[in-house]
This record gives C-alpha cells, structure tokens and sequence, in this order.
C-alpha cells in the first residue's frame, strides 16, 4: 500500500500481483487481493495443476515439473512469467523463495515490487552469527558468545573456555535444529566442534559455527515484528515455542502461559 497526500492509504497500489507460491498460504494472498480488487497470478508445477489456488487466482501459469527445484524455486522462470503477464509485484509466500535475497534482488531490477523485506535486509539476518552482531551493535542484550570468522579449532576452543561451560556449538547458517552440539566440559570440544561443523557443511553448504553459552531449562518465546515501507514497525505479540524435540519446535501457543504483562 502507498500513502496519498491525506496520511490515508491508497489500497490499490498494485493492479495485478503474481504469489509464488502454492496451498493455503496462495489462496489467502489471493482472497485478500480479491477484497482489495486487485487482480492476481497464480503459478503452478505438474503436481498442482488442479489444486485450489489456481482456481481461485484470476490467472494460472504453469512453470515446471512437480519437484520445487524445477518449479517453484526457479526464480527465473517465475520472474518472466510476472513480466509476461504485466505482474506489478511478486508475493512469496512463506518458504521457497521468500527468504532468497538474489531472487529478491532481481525482482528489483527488473522494475517489480517484491512483498517481503529488502535483500539488504535478508542478508544481515541470514546468519545465525550476523543477526547476533547486529542485535549487539543496536545495544539488545544477547546470550553471551564468540560469533566471530576466524574459526580455527584452537581460536574456538579458547573461546570456549572463556565463555564457560555447559555451550553450545551452532551452524552460524541454516536452521531446523541441524548442526547444534552441547559441550558440558573442555575435553569434548573439539569432537563436538568436529561433528558440528561436519554436520552443517552436509546440509547448509558452510561449515561456520557461533558459540554460546548453553541456557539450561529456556523458555522460547517469540515475537513477530511487522514493518512497512514508510518506518511504521508492530508487533504482532508473542508466541510460547518451548515444546520441542531435537531442537525443533513441535508446538506454537499464542499468548504465553509464562510471560507476565
């Protein structure tokens, strides 16, 4: 949305939009576009040629076979079927493309509005150990740690150290409770520093690591913030994420039990 000279909003700032996307998080982007009367674009693999939000959306574009890899995580293909269709933004989701900042970058470039944060953005945030630095240099207390590049074992071991014990080793890439390992005493950290840093190379592709001291019975809370383009941020309150298995989180609840006013 823009804003028009009376500080209202103009809520057609966009004619057309294309989701990159698929299932329920498709349909509603298309019934909130369809509210503001803005036309949309769906697309679609071989597996979804019939699925609801092609339906729903004013027009479908087939882009590839039924792995994501050749469909929906085609950014290219994506790109030039908005273009074809006159799309004026690209909305994506949740997954896929969403948390890309090279696709981001070049739905910029090529003069389309991508709905999502900038690349800038993403790239400050797409690290564990990047994010941390940030929120450290804005002055938001953080766990203490070594989140620097010099990863030579004897480096992070005298961190370790220094930080104390029980600390955990994290894939300073990458998420989904891969490449994590508790060290509760000195003489198992460099096998766990190894299996780590293994473990992270194997699914993210980098073997960089952060260190943390290791907090014994945490409660994970998250807050979800909401930013526009014009400085105006929310947030949209917390949610109790504490149920777990393998560091994965199994459980959302929304307000928390825990916290207090």
């Amino acid at each position: 949305m823009s804003k028009v000279s009376n500080g209202m909003f103009d809520k057609r700032m966009f004619d057309k939009i294309l989701i990159a996307n698929r299932g329920e998080i498709a349909c509603r982007v298309i019934r909130t576009c369809r509210r503001l009367g803005i036309r949309t674009v769906a697309v679609y693999s071989d597996a979804d040629a019939d699925a609801q939000h092609v339906r729903l959306a004013d027009e479908a574009q087939h882009i590839g076979a039924a792995r994501p890899q050749e469909s929906y995580l085609r950014g290219d293909v994506i790109l030039e079927v908005a273009k074809a269709t006159g799309a004026q933004a690209i909305h994506p989701g949740y997954g896929f493309l969403s948390e890309n900042a090279d696709f981001a970058d070049a739905v910029e470039a090529a003069g389309i509005v991508f709905i999502g944060p900038k690349a800038a953005s993403m790239r400050k945030m797409g690290s564990k150990a990047g994010a941390k630095e940030l929120m450290q240099a804005a002055g938001v207390p953080v766990v203490p740690g070594y989140t620097g590049e010099d990863q030579s074992p004897a480096l992070l071991h005298r961190e370790a150290d220094a930080i104390g014990y029980p600390l955990m080793i994290k894939a300073a890439h990458g998420g989904g409770g891969k490449g994590m390992r508790i060290v509760r005493d000195t003489g198992e950290f460099l096998a766990n520093l190894e299996s780590c840093q293994r473990e992270a190379r194997n699914a993210f592709g980098r073997d960089r690591v952060l260190l943390e001291r290791y907090v014994e019975k945490p409660r994970h809370i998250e807050i979800q913030i909401f930013g526009d383009g014009f400085g105006d941020v929310i947030h949209l309150n917390e949610r109790e994420c504490s149920a777990q298995r393998r560091y994965q989180k199994v459980l959302e609840e929304s307000p928390s039990q825990f916290l207090t006013p």
